[in-house]
């Protein structure tokens, strides 16, 4: 069982600045969260004691690996597995023009979970393969006899080390985030997902893309490149004021651990840069004292945090909670953004 924590909107938005506040507070938390056991061990101190520097030494947030990546995945996936119309209807629409002949009958999605980096885990992706029909296929680009899943998804889960290896019909199969069927899961469509659809990436194998309603993307079914594209709704803008609070705080970390800045980190707004601009002053205070600090300044009821155990072959994290040596730092205060 793997922990993921998932932010949503409760409220709607007050003011710019109070949300962009409400929002840092909830990713600081789900950073400071998924530090594992090793990462404590590493930075020699209780999670109550992480520094906004240790933490920024060690937070993931490269694309597709970070918070908002991982974050958006496990929130797809819960939401077809858990059946949540609003997504599942658009990803079974887009199935059915993947396969009309494989699909036209489904009565709901399903979706196995996968992304190549977590098949570090031990018995990932066994647990994969044992979750799909024996005789299960990969749905390939164009004509011709598709891939038994069971055989290929092992060597996928290689990354890209593993292109070389891969059939040239599936040769992009590894950079899979989740693939889809039906409840008899015979055939698998190998799915990308994307917390923004200009970081979209096509590839051979790959057959659908799932992202959120962007200001220049309109939800529904469409084709971008090679894929089918899946653009789920996002009625309250929560997407665009989560990029914008996650970029503030990723420019903190990134700053703060002397990380380069990839080129497709985006330019945070105005009031998001002066955001992170106050979190680099208290990179020695500890993560809970800027929580705290934020959420006095923060819209209290913007977010909920839902902690949910998603059922992967991952092991859980083990908490370790010694007593170490303490850091003293000036307490956080951050001003008002409107």
């Amino acid at each position: 069982m793997a922990e993921v924590t998932f932010l949503g909107q409760a409220e709607p938005v007050d003011e710019y600045g109070r949300a962009l506040y409400a929002v840092a507070r909830s990713v600081l938390r789900a950073l400071l969260d998924q530090l594992s056991s090793d990462d404590l061990t590493d930075l020699n101190c209780d999670r109550a004691d992480v520094t906004l520097r240790q933490l920024a030494k060690v937070a993931r947030l490269h694309r597709d690996k970070g918070m908002r990546g991982d974050g958006f995945e496990w929130a797809v996936h819960e939401a077809i597995t858990g059946g949540e119309h609003r997504v599942s209807e658009i990803v079974a629409d887009v199935l059915r023009r993947v396969s009309p002949g494989s699909f036209k009958q489904m009565e709901a999605p399903t979706s196995l979970m996968f992304g190549h980096e977590r098949a570090r885990y031990l018995g990932f992706t066994d647990a994969v393969v044992s979750n799909a029909n024996g005789d299960a296929v990969l749905l390939p680009d164009g004509s011709g006899r598709p891939f038994l899943f069971g055989s290929w998804v092992p060597v996928a889960a290689r990354g890209h080390a593993a292109e070389p290896l891969l059939a040239t019909r599936i040769k992009k199969v590894w950079k899979t985030d989740i693939f889809l069927s039906d409840s008899h899961k015979a055939r698998f469509a190998a799915t990308t997902i994307k917390s923004n659809w200009h970081q979209l990436e096509d590839g051979a194998g790959l057959r659908v893309a799932i992202v959120p309603e962007a200001p220049d993307l309109r939800p529904g079914t469409r084709r971008f490149q090679s894929l089918h594209l899946a653009v789920l709704p996002d009625p309250d803008g929560f997407m665009g004021l989560f990029n914008d609070a996650y970029e503030a705080v990723a420019g903190a970390i990134l700053t703060i651990g002397r990380h380069d800045k990839a080129p497709y980190y985006l330019k945070p707004s105005a009031k998001a840069l002066r955001l992170q601009e106050q979190l680099e002053k208290y990179k020695l205070a500890k993560v809970p004292e800027i929580i705290d600090a934020l959420n006095d300044a923060a819209q209290q009821n913007l977010i909920t945090v839902d902690h949910r155990l998603m059922s992967v072959e991952a092991p859980g994290w083990l908490y370790i909670n010694e007593q170490r040596t303490p850091i003293i730092a000036p307490r956080p205060r951050f001003e008002r953004l409107d």
